[in-house]
Parts: structure tokens; C-alpha cells; sequence
């Protein structure tokens, strides 16, 4: 299987570089800026897991150089889609498919819309993981879990492949066939974690020291497990005791990527994730006004100045 990461940051840098591992063929679509800082600093994991460094690892910036792709593993930030489509439409114009491992629900639709229905697999990844100055990957806790499963009956002999071959890489895999389901929780999760370590600025350990923080935590989960159930996805309680239970268990220095770019005075995800969970409230006239009020919160720090 010919696999091309489509941005290489600290999600698709961690799964490719597994893969690498294993024996696949694996390439990185990338900008010009990160082509030279991969070419300067080259490809590597610190990995509590077990570190990596890829040699001479294949870089490219024109997806005319990829001739034949079958996979593109799509791990850019949300709001990042829009400039990755004219690639994705040439990868897809090869017979590839698109699996977005993307935080949240919304580019899901976006993405159907501008590929087709047939050219987008659904997937998630639980991973806390970082890039360091040099771009390489920190990666400081257990989770390194890619889930993934088809949305089409097109793509089942494709995903059942990838299982298999993920079967044999260092990371946890799950092919899924409730894959949707699945994305709505995990939406759920990052929704409440994201919103909550943003805006109040706190670590995971923080939040769950004081029993009115961590309650809005489980707040914000019911009010994305409302959201779910408007569009035919249902999510119980006992899910969001899981859920619950799995904050409650990340090390007390974590927090989310959102808050790791609010710290870095980074770009940041507010609107495809709490922006894009009240657009989709909106068209079923749902509110979440916990949602909301870190919505607003959030917001400000699109500002900042680096």
C-alpha cells in the first residue's frame, strides 16, 4: 500500500513513521517549510513507547510526484482543509481514498462535498503528542490509538488492508464498524477537554482538583451527546462515564492540543471544533450554551500575537 501523510505535524509524523517502522511505503506531503526543516533536522519520535528516527524519509511538495497513492492519511489542523484540497482531489483523481484523523465532526461534510462520498473513510486518533522546536515528535503518554472504518461499502477491502497492516505497526489500531459512532465520542471528549484546559488555561489535574471544573467537563459531554443523538448517532451514559473515567486518568501535566497552540500563541482550533458544534446545533435549533460560553471564551485568543 502506497501511503502519503498529508502533513507531516505531530499526529501524521507519529502514524507514518510507525508504519515506516514496519516495512511500508510511506511518503509526506508537506510545504517548503517543513521539507526543510525534515531535511535540517530530520524525521524523529521520543516516544514513551519507544523512540524513532527515520532515515532519508520521502518528502514531497507537488502531488504529481506521488504516481499511485492508495491511502492519504489527512492529519492537518481544522483549519487547514480548505488549502490541502486541490492535492487531495489530485490524490483522489488517482484512485486514492482520504482518512482524516482530523478533531471533530464538521470537515467530514466538507470533505464528502468536494472528493465524493466514495473517497472519504472515517477516523480518529487518541494521542497526546507535540512538535518540539527542531520538529520532532515528543510523545509523553500511552494513548497512541488510530481508529478508522468505512463510510462506504467502497472502502471495506481497503480498511480491512490497513488493518493488517496496522496490526503489525507500534501504535493500537481498531477497525471499526460503527466508525461514526465512534468519531461523534471521541468529538464528544476533545470537545470538553479542548474547551475547558483553553479557556481556563489549566491542566487536566487542575480541573479534576476542583469537583465544579470537572463537573463542566461532564457538562460539555452531555451537551455534545444531545448534539450527536440530533443526527442519528446515539451516545449513553455509560459513555460518558468512559469518557469520564479517561479524563480522569490522563496524567496531570496533559491538556489538549488547542491549549498546547494557545500556550505556543498558535493558531487555533476553536472554530472548527466548538464553532463548528454550534453551527451544527443551529441547523437542528439545539443549545449548548456550555459549549457557547467556551466558544466565547476561546475566541479572544485568536488574537494573540505571537
Amino acid at each position: 500500500m502506497n501511503i502519503v501523510i498529508v502533513g507531516a505535524g505531530a499526529l501524521g509524523t507519529y502514524f507514518g513513521a510507525r508504519w515506516i517502522e514496519c516495512g511500508e511505503n510511506v511518503s509526506f506531503f508537506v510545504r517548503e517549510g517543513r521539507k526543510a526543516q525534515i531535511k535540517k533536522e530530520g524525521l524523529e519520535i521520543a516516544s514513551v513507547k519507544g523512540n524513532a528516527k527515520i532515515e532519508n524519509p520521502l518528502i514531497f511538495t507537488n502531488p504529481e510526484e506521488m504516481k499511485d497513492p492508495d491511502l492519504i492519511l489527512l492529519g492537518v489542523k481544522g483549519y487547514h482543509i480548505e488549502g490541502t484540497l486541490p492535492a487531495l482531489k489530485a490524490f483522489v483523481s488517482k484512485g486514492a481514498k482520504v482518512l482524516p484523523i482530523l478533531n471533530g465532526i464538521e470537515h467530514l461534510s466538507i470533505l464528502k462535498d468536494e472528493l465524493g462520498e466514495e473517497a472519504v473513510i472515517g477516523g480518529l486518533s487518541y494521542i497526546i503528542a507535540t512538535l518540539d522546536d527542531r520538529g520532532h515528535v515528543q510523545h509523553t503518554s500511552d494513548l497512541h490509538e488510530l481508529i478508522f472504518g468505512p463510510l462506504h461499502p467502497s472502502q471495506q477491502e481497503l480498511c480491512k488492508e490497513l488493518s493488517l497492516i496496522s496490526e503489525q505497526a507500534n501504535f493500537n489500531c481498531l477497525l471499526s464498524s460503527t466508525i461514526e459512532e465512534e468519531m461523534w465520542k471521541k468529538y464528544m471528549f476533545i470537545s470538553a477537554m479542548s474547551g475547558v484546559t483553553t479557556a481556563g488555561d489549566f491542566h487536566t489535574g487542575t480541573i479534576r482538583d476542583v469537583p465544579e471544573t470537572f463537573e463542566l467537563v461532564q457538562n460539555v459531554m452531555k451537551e455534545i451527546s444531545t448534539l450527536a443523538s440530533m443526527y442519528d448517532v446515539q451516545i449513553n451514559d455509560e459513555d460518558i462515564e468512559r469518557r469520564m473515567e479517561q479524563f480522569n486518568q490522563l496524567p496531570y501535566e496533559a491538556t489538549s492540543s488547542m491549549h498546547q497552540d494557545k500556550r505556543k500563541k498558535n493558531k487555533l482550533e476553536v472554530e472548527h471544533l466548538q464553532g463548528g458544534a454550534l453551527r451544527l446545533a443551529e441547523r437542528v435549533q439545539l443549545t449548548i450554551p456550555y459549549t457557547e460560553t467556551l466558544y466565547r471564551l476561546i475566541k479572544p485568543y485568536e488574537i494573540q500575537k505571537s
